[in-house]
């Protein structure tokens, strides 16, 4: 099959060549011509198979033709994200899809100043990627008019559900027409996505082209047992030896990314780290440094874990397993992408293996075990409980006031688990609240924006 088959416009058929793709993906070949004809979707497919191509070139192609009407340009698309690298990804895709058509689009996500997306929005943008909480800041703040979206996309609904923003996502809807397009795409789906698209899609369209969890074929994945507290020797054992030109190690907490990153320094392998306490300006910069490999290692929390997509990026490395066995299908699906192959490795410790017994579950598999030469784990050291504090990437259902881009104080909790006055926590849907400290300024983090 081809793209031209789908019934594409010229103009996006030609900015697809100048990607260099020839023919569809799966969730491609079936989402487009659905979405072309109207119907609401519910998309599940592995992660770099395509999903923000799947809805971003039938969108355009249902904006294009209002798009040469003269005045003012109204939001008519809405395309809400989880993180702000996940929205800097799905608008550089409609940027590089509709470059062709004269559409304009624009990001909304916190963590910078305000006043330049406010001047944007006042100028007219067709399509709107944004975060919830900086969204509604916009609204309460009457610098965006939601009345005439007519298509709603939610990516990777099920982790907005896991950073607790369903109530930020209710009060987004009751602000949209009752008439548009609807589609929600993600990689995993559970119980609380389905749920939410039952109250959300109408008649939907469900297209699930491979196992749900499951993760992509082109990821060969290896487990090494180690002792805990040999785990950074071995990462720079394996960064020399297997010479890891371009490597992503996940860890379950800031404060061990930036120990991870300080370490790989020191023995000479270019790292640095990357999450939710960095700030936007800095974050680029690391991917950017990434990308190009002035550093060899990017080490992150599950910021990275979604919305990263680094071509042809060869290897992932779990330093520590998450604690949600889902999350470990989005980091090692950073690699093994687009046809390409890749490898994900893990490091797992006597008190990882019930983590790692439920993302066998999860994907259904047995992942392959190797002990490396020197670093066999000691059957004498008993396992420990894991301290389960805040989400690894700094995420939270926490928004920030803000005017003129400044931080202001905070917003009153929803009723039910209050938080203590000042903590400028909210405990997310279906996890108990965090006791972490306060954000430094007084007001709510914007790590998640």
């Amino acid at each position: 099959m081809s793209f031209e088959s789908l019934g594409l416009l010229p103009e996006l058929l030609r900015a697809v060549r100048d990607k260099g793709y020839e023919s569809p993906t799966s969730i491609q070949a079936q989402a487009i011509p659905t979405i072309l004809q109207g119907r609401d979707v519910l998309g599940g497919s592995q992660t770099g198979t395509g999903k923000t191509a799947a809805f971003t070139l039938p969108l355009l192609q249902k904006l294009a033709p209002a798009a040469l009407l003269p005045g003012r340009r109204p939001v008519r698309a809405l395309v809400l994200t989880p993180t702000r690298e996940l929205a800097l990804q799905v608008e550089e895709s409609i940027r590089t899809y509709g470059k062709h058509l004269p559409l304009k689009s624009t990001t909304i996500f916190g963590g910078v100043n305000i006043n330049p997306q406010i001047r944007t929005l006042k100028a007219g943008v067709d399509i709107v990627v944004a975060t919830p909480g900086r969204l509604l800041d916009h609204q309460d703040q009457r610098t965006i008019d939601l009345s005439k979206v007519e298509f709603l996309i939610l990516d990777e609904a099920d982790r907005m559900l896991d950073m607790g923003f369903i109530r930020d996502i209710r009060k987004i809807l009751a602000l949209l027409p009752s008439k548009r397009q609807n589609l929600m795409f993600s990689a995993t789906y559970n119980d609380d996505i389905r749920v939410l698209a039952e109250s959300l899609l109408r008649d939907p369209v469900s297209i699930d082209v491979a196992p749900r969890n499951s993760g992509t074929h082109l990821v060969t994945h290896l487990v090494h047992p180690v002792d805990r507290e040999k785990k950074t020797e071995l990462l720079i054992h394996l960064a020399k030896t297997m010479n890891l030109r371009q490597a992503l190690v996940f860890t379950r907490t800031k404060h061990m990314a930036n120990k991870v990153a300080e370490a790989l320094n020191n023995a000479g392998v270019m790292a640095m780290a990357i999450h939710g306490n960095k700030s936007q300006p800095k974050r680029v910069q690391a991917l950017s440094d990434f990308k190009t490999g002035r550093i060899r290692i990017l080490v992150a929390t599950d910021i990275a874990a979604r919305g990263l997509d680094i071509v042809d990026l060869p290897h992932v490395v779990n330093f520590e397993l998450p604690y949600v066995a889902e999350d470990f299908v989005h980091r090692t699906g950073r690699t093994g992408r687009n046809g390409t192959e890749g490898d994900a490795i893990a490091l797992v410790c006597v008190d990882e293996d019930h983590l790692l017994r439920d993302i066998e579950k999860v994907m259904k598999r047995s992942l392959p075990r190797e002990v490396v030469a020197g670093f066999a784990p000691d059957a004498k050291i008993k396992a420990e409980p894991l301290m389960k504090t805040r989400r690894s990437d700094g995420h939270r259902p926490q928004r920030q006031t803000t005017r003129s881009g400044q931080p202001l104080g905070q917003r009153p909790a929803a009723s039910g688990n209050k938080p203590p006055m000042g903590s400028g926590n909210r405990p997310p849907v279906g996890r108990p609240a965090s006791s972490g400290k306060p954000p430094a300024y007084g007001g709510r983090s914007s790590s998640h924006r």
